[in-house]
């Protein structure tokens, strides 16, 4: 099962990197800490056979379909817990991520047979259907973005961002949560986890305990991507460490990290330059000694 595990984990790590490259030439040692091996793997990663990589058998099922209303359902989020499936995602008019977006969500016990999608969010404010700016894209109005289910000890939070809906990102961002009342089936507010900040991935626990999710600000193009460390106190403690060169070297995009085999932490981040690169860094949110992307 170990085995089948990281097959399917690299697997998963292949297609995310099939158009790109990795870019290692900041130093020898970063050339000898190569992210992709395997027996399997060919000693020129350009030469993998894709059409003779495992296939998975699956079947798909209809959750929610946008078209009727001309609307748009992304930033899907799928979480388990007591007995059922939970699906979340970003409910809009038009296309992505304009004024008057919400976070919907629907239950399943069994993946396939879904119950009707509700509203997991309150209108964003002053931004409902009779607003003048509903469906555009504008600083006038707000929207929210979904952003993840966090198994939080006995609780089951849905996180969503909150911001102005002309670009990424408006100046009030902030993520905030919603906690489940599994009797009701209903969500109400538990408050903002983090002002100035939207995930990608809901937090993961670290092996010392905390809690760790990668973090943009509303002008992270300016000041690049940091990582969140904490949440163990409640759901706003928070540290904050920087991606150092995400911002000069790179223009750092959907960060992306997981907990290696032994125990250490990988980020990836897509280079917006169009560089083609994915770059890496080998310590995420560690205290003191920042890491750099390479």
């Amino acid at each position: 099962m170990t085995t089948l595990h990281h097959h399917i984990r690299s697997l998963i790590f292949l297609c995310t990197v099939t158009l790109c490259s990795l870019q290692t030439d900041q130093s020898a040692a970063a050339d000898d800490q190569k992210i992709l091996t395997g027996s399997w793997v060919p000693a020129d990663t350009h030469q993998i056979d894709w059409q003779k990589l495992p296939r998975l058998q699956v079947r798909h099922s209809m959750v929610s379909d946008a078209r009727p209303q001309s609307g748009v359902h992304q930033h899907n989020y799928l979480a388990y817990s007591g007995g059922k499936f939970y699906l979340m995602w970003s409910d809009g008019p038009g296309v992505e991520d304009r004024v008057g977006q919400r976070v919907s969500f629907a239950t399943s016990r069994d993946g396939h047979q879904w119950t009707a999608s509700q509203y997991l969010t309150p209108v964003p404010p002053d931004s409902g259907p009779d607003s003048p700016w509903y469906g555009t894209r504008s600083n006038k109005g707000m929207r929210w973005i979904s952003r993840g289910f966090w198994h939080r000890e006995d609780q089951l939070l849905a996180l969503c961002a909150l911001d102005e809906a002309a670009g990424f990102f408006g100046p009030s961002l902030a993520l905030h949560a919603f906690q489940l009342d599994r009797a009701a089936n209903t969500w109400t507010s538990a408050g903002i986890v983090a002002e100035n900040a939207i995930n990608n991935f809901p937090p993961q626990r670290t092996p010392d305990g905390r809690w760790l999710m990668s973090r943009r600000r509303w002008d992270y193009r300016k000041h690049g991507v940091d990582f969140l460390r904490g949440g163990v106190t409640s759901i706003s403690d928070w540290e904050s460490t920087p991606v150092l060169g995400s911002n000069s070297e790179l223009s750092a995009e959907e960060p992306f990290w997981w907990i290696a085999d032994d125990g250490t932490l990988v980020a990836l981040f897509r280079d917006n330059r169009r560089s083609r690169f994915l770059y890496r860094d080998p310590g995420p949110g560690r205290d003191g000694d920042h890491a750099a992307a390479i």
